[in-house]
């Protein structure tokens, strides 16, 4: 796929990955990847991939899991992206905030380059066990990610991550989230947001869960999410919780409320919310640890072996996710 290879022990790799309309040109990301004891040697064939992603305007792990841990806990390679603007948001400009979309191709590149590395290698491991997580921004991406490869995850943890880009956030309206993705209502700006940008980006969107579950979407889905939580605000999560369930989709959600705090994982109703890696290894390790009453295996190929396209529909035409080169690359169709 790339000309890069996986490293034999704990280390970064640079991938190439789609262009972005806003910086015209080839455009790379760094990938972080760390083995069960910092080897690729001590890969074994139950060994799974986790992607473990960053917040708005961090890199590699910050606010995410702690990947010592995750690899250990969970037997995973866990896999760290620095996905479309990464890095201090304050020192960004010229853009609005990607919100998930060309980020979770990034992220999934990463995943395909090292799942495809893998075979290369004819190294073993479990490609029944592929998981994501992510927290606040990287629990958006997360969620997107799941939607765009909607066959290839065995289970997702979402932690206080961004349901949906609402009109609060994408043109920065008083009183609601402080956060301030940039967006313009003017259809002559570069910056502006279309109804199927705006569409895509809702992860509760009722018509493309529904598209999902008929596809034979089986990922177990875990939201973990502050019921005080404003920035990224929680009548959102609930909502989204709500919407997928009711499209038929597992998932399943911890709302965190007071009678949770426990000062050691969960510590605040809040965004910050407390230990997220143990989040990660308490709660999704229920279907991820081998052995667990709710453990699983997913069934299905991957997108990255399936090489199909996913489609979502919109009021004004279509998003296509091509995986038709087992590397995915996203478009939209006009009506």
């Amino acid at each position: 796929m790339q000309a890069a290879e996986l490293p034999d022990k704990d280390g970064t790799v640079t991938i190439a990955t789609q262009e972005w309309p806003f910086q015209p040109g080839p455009r790379e990301v760094k990938v972080y990847i760390y083995y069960p004891g910092k080897s690729l040697q001590q890969v074994n064939k139950e060994t799974g991939l986790i992607l473990n992603l960053h917040n708005w305007g961090g890199t590699n792990t910050s606010g995410a899991g702690n990947p010592s841990v995750l690899t250990k806990e969970l037997n995973v390679i866990a896999i760290s992206v620095d996905y479309l603007q990464s890095g201090s948001w304050k020192d960004q400009s010229g853009a609005p905030y990607d919100f998930g979309y060309l980020q979770a191709i990034d992220a999934l590149r990463a995943l395909a380059f090292v799942f495809q590395g893998l075979q290369d290698k004819q190294i073993p491991f479990n490609d029944k066990r592929i998981y994501a997580t992510g927290g606040s921004g990287g629990g958006n991406v997360t969620l997107m990610c799941n939607k765009f490869a909607p066959h290839t995850f065995t289970g997702v943890v979402d932690i206080c991550g961004m349901p949906r880009l609402s009109n609060d956030i994408a043109y920065n309206l008083p009183g609601g989230s402080s956060l301030n993705a940039r967006y313009s209502k003017d259809p002559h700006s570069p910056d502006y947001l279309t109804p199927g940008g705006q569409e895509i980006r809702y992860l509760g969107n009722p018509h493309h869960l529904k598209l999902m579950k008929a596809r034979g979407h089986e990922t177990k889905i875990l939201i973990i999410h502050g019921s005080g939580d404003t920035t990224c605000p929680y009548a959102d999560a609930r909502d989204m919780y709500q919407n997928m369930k009711a499209a038929g989709l597992d998932v399943s959600a911890k709302f965190v409320t007071e009678n949770d705090l426990d000062g050691k994982i969960f510590k605040s109703i809040g965004h910050s919310l407390g230990d997220r890696t143990q989040m990660i290894v308490q709660l999704g390790g229920e279907f991820i640890i081998p052995g667990r009453p709710q453990y699983r295996l997913r069934s299905s190929p991957t997108d990255i072996e399936l090489k199909q396209d996913v489609v979502y529909p919109t009021s004004d035409g279509r998003y296509v996710i091509s995986w038709q080169k087992g590397i995915p690359e996203v478009r939209f169709e006009a009506q």
